[in-house]
């Protein structure tokens, strides 16, 4: 490894490092406990760990026959779907959220169609799912087409010669060939959908209890409303940490996987 490369090895590292660490030094310790506990911080996380676990689910629901529909496709029809999928990557994510309420806002190209029905969407706990879903599913359906294209289909060619169905293919073949990366995947979208703001703000607002997730929550305290600055960088500590023992999880699951 060139010596030189060590420089900005090292400025990367300080990037990514310094802010969390400067977060830790920033907490009042001996007042975390009581901030963590907190009616308004235990609120938000249990909204933002159920939200993102359903949101989560109904990625891997859709997200996985997208992603093989993708795999599999020839590659200009792949081209386009893949441009399509990757879009909410690279779009700001109040655009997002404008784009939600054009779907399923009260003057949406379905709100009209839904209000008939008695349903409105916008500013829901639904909401929150439906945002979070946007922003996540990409994270999912791009991970699991890499590892479909990674795997091939010989594999699934030799099993359907063998007589057996699409679907026991699919369940018995694909499916576990694709393990770890739908297990990263999954565990990406996870995070992608806790940390969601943007387009949960725009499309579902800021309601305590029924829309106001974890980031949300540290928004508002920052804004001096609804929790302390203590409870908002106290909610970041637990952001954290669910990250890191998400993260610890599946790296154990893939070490096991090896062994």
């Amino acid at each position: 490894m060139p010596i030189w490369l060590l420089v900005p090895a090292v400025l990367g590292g300080a990037v990514l490092v310094l802010p969390l660490a400067a977060l830790l030094l920033r907490l009042d310790w001996a007042g975390v406990p009581a901030a963590m506990s907190s009616p308004a911080a235990l609120q938000a996380l249990s909204l933002s760990l159920i939200t993102a676990t359903v949101a989560t689910l109904c990625c891997v629901l859709l997200g996985v026959p997208l992603a093989v529909v993708i795999a599999r496709s020839t590659p200009a029809v792949a081209a386009v779907l893949r441009t399509l999928t990757t879009l909410p990557l690279v779009l700001p994510p109040l655009v997002g959220g404008i784009a939600l309420l054009a779907l399923l806002g009260r003057n949406g190209v379905l709100g009209d169609s839904l209000a008939v029905l008695g349903l409105r969407v916008p500013f829901t706990t639904a909401a929150v799912v439906i945002a979070q879903t946007f922003v996540a599913l990409p994270f999912l359906v791009i991970t699991v087409e890499g590892s479909l294209r990674s795997i091939g289909t010989r594999y699934e060619s030799v099993a359907a010669g063998l007589g057996a169905g699409p679907f026991t293919v699919f369940r018995r073949i694909t499916v576990p060939l694709v393990g770890p990366g739908l297990l990263a995947g999954t565990v990406l979208c996870f995070a992608r959908a806790l940390g969601e703001f943007g387009a949960t703000a725009l499309f579902a607002g800021n309601a305590p209890g029924v829309t106001r997730t974890m980031p949300l929550a540290i928004y508002t305290a920052f804004n001096g409303a609804g929790v302390s600055e203590d409870t908002a960088i106290a909610l970041s500590l637990m952001l954290i940490l669910v990250a890191v023992a998400v993260l610890l999880v599946m790296r154990a699951w893939r070490e096991d996987a090896t062994r």
